[in-house]
């Protein structure tokens, strides 16, 4: 607790860790973005798009996990290494409300550890 006292008053910091420190725990009790799991969609040629599924667990096999949504989207899809992420799952289309709802649906992962980014 700091307090730190001025001429308009008090300002009060409960908070003291350093939000950039990699072991902070935020107030909800998660580390961080550790636990998301990152569903984005990039454009390609044209109207062609790739949607990108990053984060979810080492735990699981990606590689079934793909084949499986590719049956049930009735698209195409790989796991791809990159040099950032790590394992990705990318699978042709604008799937990511499919995807959000497969993996939640699933129990992959819980609905607030799930981030959609894209336009």
């Amino acid at each position: 607790l700091i307090k730190m006292e001025s001429s308009k008053g008090n300002i009060l910091n409960f908070d003291t860790g350093d939000p950039f420190s990699r072991d902070f725990q935020s107030s909800e009790g998660s580390r961080g973005q550790e636990n998301l799991v990152h569903v984005r969609i990039q454009q390609r040629n044209g109207r062609k798009t790739l949607t990108t599924v990053q984060g979810i667990s080492q735990d699981y096999d990606l590689k079934k996990i793909a084949k499986v949504c590719k049956k049930e989207f009735a698209c195409n899809g790989t796991v791809v290494e990159h040099p950032e992420y790590g394992e990705v799952i990318q699978l042709q289309g604008d799937q990511r409300n499919n995807i959000c709802d497969f993996i939640i649906k699933v129990g992959l992962v819980r609905k607030e550890q799930v981030k959609v980014h894209g336009f």
